[in-house]
Formats: structure tokens, C-alpha cells, sequence
């Protein structure tokens, strides 16, 4: 059904793992002791039961665990009921019900105009015992030795040929590493895998363990897919995880996540590391509209195990919508479902009832209709790159979309106890007099003569803002605002600045003897008088990151033009070339900070 990756970068997708999300007898109710690490009950059938459920949220695809026949022993780690200790290749797991389920199940979601998307594992089998005593004969097709590494652990994770070619898992359940270097194996997994599309009608895939196997197995194998392929890269470093974008449509945004995660946990965390690293993945990866935008899943401890704050955890629900990439909520989220690390991650979603009147489920179906409504406005808003244009110890905005009409977000790391303050955004895009609608509040606001947009802020929730006209017919706050907000509120967190330190980073490879200078229209830069040019630093400076950068403290409202020079030893300046850049110095709380960037041109 799938058939471009347009079609993937519009979608939603509700990752679940079908063990524990619906059990085929539609028990809420059945327990399951999460610390055995057994099998709860849930099935292919009961997902189809509880459809309803999911596309109500506005999901249009769901991300379901692995297919294939687990190891059949209980352990002291349990049982592979998540889908990841495979035994053989060709079966089904029959403890989640028949292949015919799965087409049942997969006919369903098309029947709805949703996507199927399936988890897949090529990089090892799982064996109940030590890698030095593996039997071999137990799996299927890889019956011998000789469709293996031989077995070493990873000792060090920053060693490639270890993580490629070493084992996962431990003496209670080692993860048989399979030799993908192999012509015959790699026969085997393509076959499989254009099958396994083909015989389920498969939509997507998401790709377990990609960093452990070679890119070049990887292309071979997404080709012979032939639908969307997303990779599980678990690296913080965009250098390295971006890497493996050419082998595959995309990864999972591991190193925005860790940043997000942190920036959120509480009002101490670093939106300065966020913003960074939202610029870094959009500068090494490929295509970062393509990979998949998240905050919990089923191997990372869930964000209300770090903070039970709603507010915090709408913020960054926010901004798994509204940055780049494709959304993925984790079964849970929507109830709130606060699980420490694996196996307490786990939960069975049937706890839950399945209410659709949690406070995050409604917040979740929100965002999936803005989100909606934005793709329908914008034909490039997918495509666009996000851009974060302002960050302060409390804060990130940020802005996606292209032309004139662009969706703002606003988040804050506060929380609940968070007071109520007018923020003033500048610097946006959006010119004087233009209306706007925050689509949580349905406040309707008008950027002011002076350039800034006065956001109302409260409780430390987020805001999103799109033209005003976008609003009618969209089932989002009606066709007319509930209020007007336009002024500032008394303040009781955010006292405002009167002037504000400016970080300029200039981007410009530079040789011996030569240095950076900004100079520009007002008194703190010189007047354009070169001789009282500022002089950049060169403290960060390498070939790889040829960082110049200079903090100036300047009064809010400020506007100047500005220009950056190179100065030789000789004396001689050169200067970049036109138009002159320009600047205001935007409004702010009190000891934020303003990142402008650059590189010389």
C-alpha cells in the first residue's frame, strides 16, 4: 500500500508490542507479572479488536514486534515473548496467534487506509545457553556453524568489527551472531524478507540491531523489501548513527532523543544541548525528515519514569510532532504509563481499559490532527527542515514549514508549577499584523508592530501556532477563537530582560596569521569601522568545525546590520559578501541567551 517515501514522512505510527497490547479474549484485567518476562496473552487478533482505539488517537500506521518462532524454553530471563530471541525464520510465533492473523490483522489496517509496519531481526538467532555451547542444528535455515561468527563478546563498543561481528546477550541467552557477510545467508535473508512483504502486505519495516551488521548487507536487503525501511541505531552520536542512512530510508532519532529527554526531565535541564543537536542531526543526516521522531519505546526506560509532570511530558509529545521525522508513540504513552527499564517498560496496555479519556490521549489525537492540518496547508511542510530559531535556560522555539506560513512551537521545561507570562517570540518569520491561532488554547494572537509575538504561557505547558486561517474546517478549535491574547500577563517565572547576551558563531575555514571580526551598524560593533571590529574566538576551532564565536551583551530591541570580516596579519580585511546581515535582539527572560549562526559567504 505504501509505495513512496512521501506517503511514510505523513504518517503516525503507534508502536506496540503484541504480547502485551490486546488479548484475542478482550480481557482488561489479565495479569501479567512484568518481572518474569513471560508471555501475557496479547495476539494479532486482539490488536485487530482494538483498532478503533488507535486510529481515534489519529494514528494512520502501527510498528508491531516480530513475527518469527522464539526459542521455546523459559529462562531466568524469561521467554522471548517480545519477539526477539528468534529460532526459526519460516514459522510464526504461535503463542501470538496464525499467519492467517496476521494477514487478518494486516487487511484490516489497509481496509482503514493505515499502514502496517513490522519489526524484523537479521542479525542474530537466540539460544538458551553460553555462545561456547550453541547447538546449532536448533535453528532454522541456519542449521550449521558455518552461517555464523564465531564467537566472540563485545568487549568494546567503539571497535566496528567488534559490534559487526561479536555476539549480543550472555550465557543465560546468547544472540547468535549471523555471518551477513555471507553470500548464502545473504540469499537466505533477501528471499525471506521480499517474502515476508509480500505474503503479509507489509508496508514498512523497522530493522532491529541495524549498527551490528554491515551497511553493505543493508542495502541489499532494504532493495529486496522494496517498502520503507527505519533502523535501530542506539547511538547518541549523529555522526555515526546518520552514517547508516544511506543503507536504509532512516533511523531512529536516537541522538535528538537523549538530548530531548534531558533538556525535559526537569526546569534544570539543557535546551542549549537540544537546540545543538536538533542543528547537528539536520546537518549530518541525509534526510532527517525521513527518521522516526520518538521519546519512549520498549528499550529506553519511559519519560514518566524520569518525571511524573503532564506538562513536561506534553512537551516533549510536542515535539516529537512538530520536529522532523515521522512521529512514534509508544503503546503507553497515552496513559501515562511510567516504567522504569526493561522488563517494567512492558506494561499490558489492557490495564489501561483502553480509555480514550486520559488527559494524553486527548493531547496525543491533538497533535495528530495539527499535524494533519499542517501537511494539508503546506504542500513542503514535510519535507521542509525544522528549524530551531531561539533557545534560553527554559525554553526552545521552533519553526517548520515553508514560504510565509510556518507552524511555531513553543516549548518549556518548567512543568506544572510553571506561572503564567506572556512570552514575546521574535525572530519567527511572520510579519507585523499577521493573525495567528495557538491551536492548544484556541487563543487567537497578532504579531505586534514591533515584530514580536506576545504566546500566553501557563503551567509550563506547551504552544503551537499556525496562520489563523488555517483554522476553519480544520476540527480544530471551530471556525472562530474561544479568546484574544495579546497582551503580556503578570509574570510570576519569567522576569523579562532588558538586554541579552548574543552568541554570534561564525562558520569559516581560516589560514595561519588570519582572524575573524564582526563589525555593523551600531556602537557595540564599530559603526563599520573596521579598526573597532569585534574579534571572534577561536577556542573550538578545528578542520572539521572551523567555529569562530564572540558573546556581546546588547539592549532588547536592538536592531543593526552586521557583517563578518577576516582580518590578515598584515592588516588587510576582507569582508564577506552582500547583502549586509541583520539583526534585532529579541525579548526574553531574564539571563536567556540568544544563538546566532552563521557561515561566511
Amino acid at each position: 500500500m505504501a509505495s513512496t517515501l512521501n506517503e511514510w514522512r505523513s504518517q503516525s505510527i503507534y508502536f506496540l508490542m503484541t504480547d502485551r497490547f490486546a488479548r484475542t479474549d478482550g480481557s482488561t484485567s489479565a495479569p501479567c507479572d512484568l518481572s518474569q518476562r513471560a508471555y501475557c496473552g496479547g495476539s494479532w487478533q486482539g490488536i485487530i479488536e482494538q483498532l478503533d482505539y488507535i486510529q481515534n488517537m489519529g494514528f494512520t500506521a502501527i510498528w508491531i514486534t516480530p513475527i518469527t518462532e522464539q526459542i521455546s524454553e523459559t529462562t531466568t530471563e524469561g521467554t522471548g515473548f517480545h519477539g526477539y530471541w528468534q529460532k526459526n525464520i519460516y514459522n510464526v510465533d504461535s503463542h501470538l496467534g496464525t499467519a492467517d492473523d496476521i494477514r487478518s490483522l494486516s487487511k484490516a489496517l489497509h481496509d482503514r487506509g493505515m499502514y502496517f509496519m513490522l519489526d524484523v531481526v537479521a542479525n542474530h538467532m537466540g539460544y538458551k545457553g553460553p555462545g561456547t555451547s550453541t547447538n546449532f542444528s536448533s535453528f532454522t535455515p541456519f542449521n550449521s556453524a558455518s552461517y555464523f561468527h564465531s564467537y566472540c563478546q563485545i568487549r568494546n563498543y567503539n571497535d566496528q568489527w567488534q559490534v559487526e561481528n561479536c555476539w549480543l546477550g550472555d550465557d543465560v541467552v546468547s544472540l547468535t551472531d549471523v555471518n551477513t557477510q555471507s553470500s548464502e545467508v545473504r540469499s537466505i535473508w533477501y528471499n525471506w524478507v521480499k517474502n515476508v512483504v509480500a505474503n503479509f502486505s507489509v508496508d514498512g519495516l523497522r530493522i532491529d540491531t541495524a549498527k551490528h551488521v554491515e551497511k553493505d548487507f543493508w542495502a541489499g536487503y532494504t532493495q529486496a523489501a522494496g517498502v520503507y525501511s527505519v533502523g535501530e541505531v542506539l547511538n547518541g552520536d549523529p555522526l555515526y548513527t546518520c552514517g547508516f542512512q544511506g543503507s536504509m530510508d532512516g533511523v531512529m532519532n536516537y541522538p535528538v532523543y537523549y538530548q530531548l529527554r534531558e533538556a525535559f526531565k526537569s526546569p534544570s535541564g539543557s535546551m542549549g544541548n537540544l537546540y545543538n543537536m536538533i542543528n547537528s542531526v539536520s546537518s549530518n543526516c541525509r534526510d532527517p525528515t525521513l527518521l522516526g521522531s520518538f521519546i519512549e519505546n520498549h528499550d529506553n526506560a519511559r519519560f514518566p519514569s524520569y518525571t511524573k509532570d503532564v506538562s513536561q511530558a506534553k512537551n516533549v509529545l510536542a515535539f516529537v510532532f512538530f520536529a522532523d521525522g515521522i512521529p512514534i508513540v509508544y503503546a503507553g504513552q497515552e496513559q501515562h504509563y511510567a516504567g522504569g527499564e526493561d522488563p517494567y517498560n512492558r506494561e499490558a496496555i489492557w490495564w489501561s481499559g483502553y480509555s480514550t479519556q486520559s488527559e494524553l490521549y486527548k493531547f496525543i489525537a491533538t497533535n495528530n490532527k495539527i499535524r494533519k492540518l499542517a501537511i494539508s496547508k503546506d504542500p513542503n511542510y514535510l519535507t521542509s527542515r525544522n528549524n530551531p530559531f531561539y533557545n534560553d535556560a527554559n525554553h526552545i522555539a521552533m519553526r517548520k514549514g515553508s514560504g510565509s506560513s510556518r507552524v511555531l512551537t513553543l516549548l518549556s521545561n518548567f512543568g506544572s508549577n510553571g506561572g503564567s507570562y506572556t512570552f514575546d517570540l521574535y525572530n519567527h518569520g511572520y510579519s507585523s499584523g499577521s493573525k495567528l491561532m495557538e491551536l492548544y488554547t484556541c487563543s487567537s494572537i497578532q504579531v505586534s508592530p514591533n515584530g514580536n509575538i506576545p504566546v500566553p504561557m501557563s503551567s509550563g505547558l506547551p504552544r503551537v501556532l499556525v496562520p489563523a486561517s488555517w483554522v476553519s474546517g480544520s476540527g480544530l478549535c471551530g471556525s472562530s477563537p474561544t479568546s484574544t491574547l495579546t497582551t503580556a500577563t503578570s509574570s510570576t517565572t519569567c522576569a523579562s530582560a532588558t538586554a541579552l547576551p548574543i552568541v554570534f558563531e561564525e562558520r569559516v575555514q581560516t589560514t595561519y596569521g588570519e582572524n575573524i571580526f564582526i563589525t555593523g551598524s551600531i556602537l557595540q560593533l564599530g559603526n563599520w569601522n573596521t579598526a573597532k571590529a569585534l574579534a571572534l574566538l577561536s577556542g573550538q576551532y578545528s578542520s572539521t568545525n572551523p567555529l569562530w564565536s564572540v558573546t556581546i551583551d546588547l539592549p532588547v530591541g536592538t536592531s543593526f546590520s552586521y557583517k563578518f570580516i577576516k582580518k590578515g596579519q598584515d592588516g588587510s580585511v576582507i569582508w564577506e559578501s552582500d547583502p549586509n546581515r541583520s539583526y534585532k535582539v529579541p525579548g526574553g527572560c531574564a539571563g536567556a541567551k540568544q544563538m546566532v549562526k552563521a557561515s561566511w559567504r
